[in-house]
């Protein structure tokens, strides 16, 4: 089974999460990249913790 590998990239004055397995751009553009979230994307990787994460940042920006 492989493991989704996401990564926090810099875009010009943003952050977004950047899906290697997928090939493309997930989630949407921080301004900041969220303490919580970068932990998670540089530690244990877990798909369905970052997804909520994900859902979590999403919701506060509304």
């Amino acid at each position: 089974m492989s493991r989704r590998r996401y990564v926090a990239r810099g875009v010009p004055g943003r952050y977004r999460i950047w899906d290697d397995k997928a090939r493309r751009w997930s989630g949407d553009l921080y301004e900041l990249c969220p303490d919580g979230l970068l932990g998670e994307l540089n530690g244990a990787r877990d798909h369905h913790r970052i997804t909520a994460l994900l859902k979590r940042y999403r919701a506060e920006k509304r």
